[in-house]
Parts: structure tokens; C-alpha cells; sequence
């Protein structure tokens, strides 16, 4: 870390060190909630003004009995920045491992989600599959928990696919922890609906396996479809065990953003073995088979046309605009409503047309389609509907 000549950093971490927090934002409650919740031990300090922390073991010879940090415990000090910034120094400099990590949940705001593999190592080092095995099993978990926050369902399919991807894009990746250990930290409290179906969905999961291994029966998976367990959530939990001893997912609420109304403070771990594949995998196909047909009215516009006659019916797709929250359908018409897509799409026209969404292939694909008709736009919104075909954004 460069300084200037009164200590203070004024550029980005040397390579090894973590960055530091602007002392100036950085909230003294936040920081010791985040040493408690880190191990770190308080070791006195003036009443009132700070407090004095030590790391996990620095009664032993691993850290040496000198450690410490003093955090100031209020704004009105003169000395109060200096203090933090030299607490946030130390922190730097420890040799405690949470100190990188007490250091990064002060710089990244958001709810902490961990998961965590058993899985074979060499001198700590996994197999290349195994850590894309994690990132994938992560991902795909929080895009499920993102489409239940939206409405719940046994089986999802492509749908919710635009907001999941919206909030992926707000989920920050913690520094490599190794192929066996991955960290999120999600946005809070904005958020904070996803990460708690996550966790009612886990927890949902975990009490099913349970019902079902004790009694043979999968009612238990029914009941937490309303708790946003789904077949993409179990899917995920399924690759996140294959090939491992156990897992475990933990999340922890960010001090900055308070907590959220209605959980725990301190939530427990949820953990899973290769034990619970069968009930899981049960689960799986049980919610691909319950989850029915959705009756849509879908305004969209023609990207593909496909005839096997000229005088017959055909398939089209369409980019949905409105109506469905999928990005494609086909939709198999009639050679009547045929004819009326060909002309919408080389008008430059959206169509809309009404059916059923099937649950087969994710729901994109359209049945028993009626009401099929072009939709009148203004000029200038035909042209650019015209300039994104043309620019095959579809």
C-alpha cells in the first residue's frame, strides 16, 4: 500500500495486501460486528471512547500477545480518523486469517452467502472440474432463488430468466478461496428478497429430505414449493453434492444494512451429503411432471418463420415483448394465422397471439394458439423494431 508522508494510503494495495477502506466511511459499530462475528475478542478499552479487539489465538504464540486493534466507539474525537485508519492498518498487516476477510466485507457491501465443498485435495489444490462444478452449482442456486422471489413455482423453465440476470448482475465474487470454497456477497438490503427465499428455500430443502427419508413420502416437497423450493433450487443442490463428502451454505447479513424483518440473526448453516441425492433427485422430476400449463396472451415479434408447404400452417418464434416473462417462444398456427405472421413480420410488426405455455423445454413453447394479430406502433417504434431484427438481436 503506498502512503503519503502522514501515513495515510492515497493509492491502490501493493500485490499481497488487501485494499483499504476509507476510514472516513467506514462505521465503527459496522466494524466490531464484523470482528465479533469473525472471532475476535474485546479486551477492554476506555469506556465510551474505544475498544481494544485481539484475533482468534492471540493469547498463543501464533499471532504473538502484542495484536490489537483500537476502534473508536464515536465521531466526536479529534483523533477518531487517525484511530480507525491505524485499526484498519493493523488489519492489513495481521496475520490472522480473518483479517483479509473482516477487511473485504468493509469494502464490499452486501449479505455474505459461503458455500462449501468436502471434496479430495491435493496440498490444497482441487480438480479443475470440481471448481466449475461449485461456480456453476452457485449460480445456477441464486438464479433460482431470484425467479421464486419473483412468484413461486415447482418448475421455472426460461421463466424470469430477464430479472435472475438483472440480479446476477449486482452479485459481487469474493477473492479465490480454492476449488472447495466460494464466496458471494449479494446487494443489501435492495436485494434482501432474494437471499431470503435463498435461505427459506434451503431450509425448506433440508427439513424435505429429512420427512422423506424418515417416512418415504415427498409431501414435505410439495408444502416448500411456497417457500421457493423448485426443481431448478434442488438441481443445483444436487450438482453442488455429486462428487463430494458434504456441503454446506452459509449466509451472514451485512451490518451495514441491518437485518431484515423476520429472520435470524445468526441463521444456521445448511448442510447436505451425497446421502440426500436420491430425495433430491426424486424431487427433481416430481416438480417437472406437477408444474401445468400457463395460459399466456404474448406480444412479440416474428424473428423466425418455418413452413414445410407453401399452402399449410408453419412454426414461428417469436422475441417476446410483452406478456411472458421468457425471452423465445414457437408457436405452431394455422395456415390463416400463418399468412398473418408473414405479413406482420415483413411489416415490421409485432404480433400478438394467445395459448397455452407448456412446461416441456422450459416454457417456450406455445399451444393451441388463438387471437392471433398484428399490434399497431407508432413509426418511429416500427423502426427500431425493424433495426434490432436487422441486427439479429433476436
Amino acid at each position: 500500500m503506498r502512503r503519503t508522508a502522514e501515513g495515510r494510503a492515497t493509492a491502490g494495495p501493493t500485490p499481497g495486501e488487501p485494499e483499504l477502506p476509507d476510514p472516513e466511511r467506514v462505521d465503527p459499530e459496522v466494524l466490531t460486528a464484523l470482528l465479533v462475528r469473525h472471532g475476535w475478542e474485546r479486551r477492554g478499552g476506555e469506556s465510551g471512547r474505544y475498544t481494544r479487539w485481539t484475533p482468534p489465538g492471540a493469547s498463543g504464540t501464533r499471532y504473538g500477545t502484542g495484536t490489537s486493534l483500537l476502534v473508536p466507539a464515536a465521531h466526536g474525537y479529534g483523533d477518531y480518523s487517525d484511530l480507525l485508519g491505524e485499526a484498519l492498518t493493523a488489519l492489513a498487516r495481521s496475520g490472522a486469517p480473518s483479517a483479509r476477510d473482516v477487511l473485504l466485507e468493509l469494502a464490499v457491501p452486501g449479505d455474505e452467502i459461503c458455500w462449501r465443498r468436502e471434496v479430495p485435495q491435493i496440498a490444497g489444490a482441487v480438480p479443475w472440474t470440481a471448481a466449475d462444478q461449485l461456480r456453476g452449482a452457485a449460480r445456477a442456486m441464486l438464479t433460482s432463488a431470484a425467479r421464486a422471489a419473483r412468484g413461486t413455482a415447482a418448475y421455472f423453465g426460461q421463466r424470469h430468466g430477464r430479472y435472475a440476470d438483472t440480479y446476477l448482475d449486482q452479485v459481487l465474487i469474493g477473492p479465490a478461496n480454492g476449488g472447495h470454497l466460494l464466496t458471494a456477497y449479494a446487494p443489501a438490503p435492495d436485494g434482501r428478497a432474494v437471499t431470503g427465499t435463498l435461505l427459506r428455500a434451503l431450509q425448506a430443502t433440508r427439513d424435505a429430505i429429512d420427512y422423506q427419508r424418515a417416512t418415504g413420502g415427498m409431501e414435505a416437497f410439495d408444502a416448500a414449493v411456497g417457500l421457493g423450493v423448485c426443481h431448478e433450487l434442488v438441481e443445483s443442490v444436487v450438482h453442488l453434492v455429486r462428487d463430494t463428502e458434504g456441503v454446506e451454505i452459509a449466509l451472514s447479513w451485512s451490518p451495514s444494512a441491518g437485518l431484515p424483518t423476520g429472520m435470524a440473526a445468526h441463521p444456521e448453516p445448511v448442510d447436505f451429503s451425497p446421502g440426500d441425492l436420491p430425495a433430491l433427485q426424486r424431487a427433481s422430476a416430481r416438480f417437472v411432471r406437477a408444474e401445468p400449463p400457463v395460459p399466456v396472451q404474448v406480444t412479440g415479434t416474428v424473428v423466425r418463420l418455418r413452413s414445410t408447404r407453401p399452402a399449410g400452417g408453419g412454426t414461428v418464434r417469436l422475441r417476446v415483448l410483452a406478456g411472458a416473462d421468457v425471452r423465445h417462444i414457437r408457436v405452431r398456427l394455422t395456415e390463416d394465422a400463418y399468412r398473418v405472421a408473414v405479413h406482420a413480420h415483413l411489416a415490421g410488426l409485432p404480433l400478438r397471439v394467445s395459448g397455452k405455455l407448456e412446461s416441456r423445454g422450459g416454457f417456450r413453447r406455445m399451444t393451441g394458439a388463438t387471437g392471433v394479430a398484428p399490434v399497431p406502433v407508432e413509426e418511429e417504434e416500427r423502426e427500431a423494431l425493424l433495426k434490432s431484427l436487422h441486427e439479429g438481436e433476436a
